[in-house]
């Protein structure tokens, strides 16, 4: 598969593509951003003219059907108690015909004119006109009620249709809400309220509780909780202080902060995963591509057959005997009966709504999909690749177990964590935060003297305490000895003497092993685990979460290669996915099937490569994410099954002349209604 789409191009490919107009300009996607106007993009399907635009509103509509639904019952009780004349009860029933049916006769005009006459537009308006004109023909019945009934009845599939993509689009403006309207800056010391796109990187703004936060930022003052469940479905509040970075869209809970603008409007996170949603439409799916191409082809010939079948039997009715030959109004009643049917609605309108809703759906869970396409290749995953750091363990250092022999545990933490007080490596930070007094408690640290490679040896009060790995200790001449423990093991010697050993590892994240579990029960048949950490701590790891089989040890360009190597030796419909937390990934993420960013809010390099994003970092999503792709495919494929199977049904029958203009209408709108109905499912995401 194509893996070019990551260039940014497509976001303006996809924006030309669309007829609809926002305040009267073609739409290019900065305005997005800012009238929140949307266009049906999933509905334009190239070539289709499948461009409904629903400008009114669901209201106007309702009022127009039950209006033209009042006349058309008052023009039946009209022609069954006077005797008009045939034209004087077409003057009667055009009233409630073009009250209702006027916008799908000018849109099939339109579509006419720009040389795509083909969609349904066009096979109702001839349906409908060749219904009303049918009872002008000698020896044939009027069906003047059954014209109106027909186009009475498609507009109330578009109005059905109009609901469920509003429904899709809400469940997409839910993210749209997360757009900050204002930021309040300081500028010269007094406080301006602004649109965020004024706003300049190194800026100072301000958030008081309650508030969104308008674009991405460092606290420089002030510490709150923010409530990030916008973006990540996450319910419980992050805490933050000085230092840490807020991500625009959270909102703060509960104390007013200061923060230094780190990004333009443009690029901060809210404006990125408003765009991504808004151009996942444009990446169509294998089952939207095939429905466009279908009824490309597909809505021709139905036009054609309808002729052949109008004229044919009547033209060869002499050679037959009197069972089979009838006259030419009751074919051509076949024809339009025909016509009708084989109306594609049902599947133009549910297909793409079935993947919209999905993508809608797997939003509100906090897992952006970025394409239509993802989601057929996530529904066929066969191996699952984890990068372990990050992704699989929370990529920070905890403290796991203290071994002291010399003295207690306190004591040995509480040296370790003095000496290693003004260290930026990782390992200190997770010494200091076991340790957490040794800020408060005064003890004096003197003669610091970093040792590169070994540690670190300084004076704390009396004692002359080394920190360090065991070459450190053979420096100083002290008897270490190892740990049973995996993890990175850091020896402690007093006064020359060893004290024992405290063993830091990264974290493995609460639910990495129910991760692993659910994709096994999904069906996933392999899952891998990538590292560039040591052969026991990758062993470790896997065990404790029971993945399949790990390479350890790697360098982000061994992690390619591997990949590479995946890619080659894959095999029939099953295909892979990589997930990782993006920083160093990025490569990786973009040569798999599927690239799945871990907590892709914080790496722009994830968000640019990955084809889904997790919006949280939980591993867990990923089966949630194949769940719902298998769910929209399956919704789909019913709908498919379903409207084809009702159509040749009625067409047989109608070939036959069994059937009746209110099956045909059953056949198309009805039909059309229960597949959208269906497609709504599609964004309710159950567990």
């Amino acid at each position: 598969m194509d893996h070019n789409h990551h260039d940014t191009h497509h976001h303006e490919e996809h924006c030309e593509h669309s007829h609809c107009q926002c305040h009267g300009e073609h739409h290019h996607h900065e305005h997005h951003h800012e009238g929140g106007c949307h266009c049906h993009e999933h509905h334009h399907d190239e070539g289709h003219g499948h461009h409904h635009d629903h400008d009114e509103s669901p209201k106007k509509q309702l009022i127009k059907i039950i209006t033209a639904a009042l006349l058309l019952t008052g023009a039946v009780f009209i022609e069954h108690n006077t005797t008009l004349a045939t034209w004087q009860l077409l003057l009667i029933y055009l009233i409630p015909y073009l009250i209702v049916g006027f916008d799908t006769l000018k849109e099939a005009a339109e579509g006419i004119l720009h040389g795509e006459a083909f969609d349904e537009h066009f096979l109702m308006a001839v349906a409908t006109i060749g219904a009303l004109a049918i009872g002008f023909l000698p020896d044939a019945e009027t069906q003047f009620t059954e014209a109106v009934f027909v186009m009475l009845f498609f507009q109330v599939g578009e109005l059905f249709e109009g609901y469920a993509e509003g429904r899709s689009r809400d469940s997409i403006a839910h993210l749209m809400n997360i757009r900050p309207d204002t930021a309040t800056v300081i500028r010269d010391g007094n406080e301006l309220t602004v649109n965020p796109e004024e706003v300049a990187i190194g800026d100072t703004i301000v958030i008081r509780p309650g508030e969104r936060v308008p674009l991405d930022a460092v606290v420089t003052d002030g510490t709150t909780a923010l409530d990030t469940s916008a973006l990540t479905g996450e319910s419980l509040p992050r805490d933050i202080a000085v230092g840490d970075e807020l991500l625009s869209g959270c909102i703060n809970i509960s104390g007013a902060v200061k923060a230094r603008v780190t990004k333009a409007y443009g690029e901060s996170t809210v404006s990125k995963i408003i765009d991504l949603v808004e151009n996942a439409a444009g990446h169509k799916s294998h089952s939207e591509a095939f429905i466009t191409r279908f009824a490309r082809v597909y809505t021709p010939v139905v036009v054609f057959a309808a002729i052949a079948l109008a004229i044919v039997p009547p033209l060869l009715s002499p050679l037959f005997s009197s069972s089979f030959s009838s006259s030419f109004p009751t074919w051509l009643y076949r024809a339009l009966m025909f016509l009708v049917v084989s109306c594609p609605c049902a599947l133009v309108i549910s297909v793409p709504l079935t993947f919209f809703g999905g993508i809608g759906g797997a939003s509100r869970k906090g897992i952006l999909v970025k394409g239509a396409n993802y989601i057929d290749l996530l529904a066929n995953i066969g191996t699952v690749v984890f990068d372990k750091t990050g992704t699989l363990t929370h990529g920070r250092f905890a403290v796991e177990v203290v071994h002291p022999e010399k003295c207690d545990e306190r004591h040995l933490l509480h040296l370790a964590a003095h000496v290693e007080h003004y260290s930026t490596h990782p390992i200190g930070a997770a010494l200091r935060d076991a340790f957490p007094d040794e800020a408060t408690d005064g003890c004096k640290i003197t003669d610091i003297e970093e040792i590169a490679g070994q540690g670190i040896r300084a004076h704390v009060e009396n004692w002359n305490v080394a920190v360090g790995n065991s070459k450190l200790m053979e420096t100083i001449g002290a008897q270490w000895h190892d740990c049973g423990h995996t993890g990175t093991v850091i020896h402690v010697a007093i006064d020359g003497e060893y004290a024992g050993h405290i063993v830091i590892s990264d974290q493995i994240k609460n639910d990495s092993a129910k991760a692993i579990k659910e994709l096994k029960a999904l069906g996933v048949s392999r899952t891998v685990m990538l590292t560039g950490d040591s052969e026991t701590v990758a062993a470790d790891v896997a065990a404790k979460i029971g993945i399949d089989e790990y390479h350890a040890q790697l360098l982000p360009q061994d992690k390619v290669q591997w990949m590479n190597g995946e890619r080659k030796a894959e095999s029939g419909e099953r295909k892979t996915a990589f997930v990782g937390d993006g920083i160093n990934d990025a490569p990786v993420l973009a040569l798999a099937d599927v690239g799945i960013a871990m907590g892709g809010l914080g790496s722009d390099a994830a968000i640019e490569a990955a084809d889904v994003v997790l919006m949280d970092d939980k591993p867990v999503k990923i089966a949630t994410a194949i769940r719902i792709a298998r769910r929209t495919l399956r919704i789909t494929r019913q709908n498919v099954v379903f409207a084809i199977g009702v159509k040749v049904l009625v067409l047989l029958l109608a070939a036959i002349g069994v059937a009746t203009m209110w099956m045909a209408v059953f056949a198309d709108v009805g039909v059309t209604v229960l597949a959208v109905l269906n497609a709504i499912r599609a964004l309710k995401t159950g567990k």
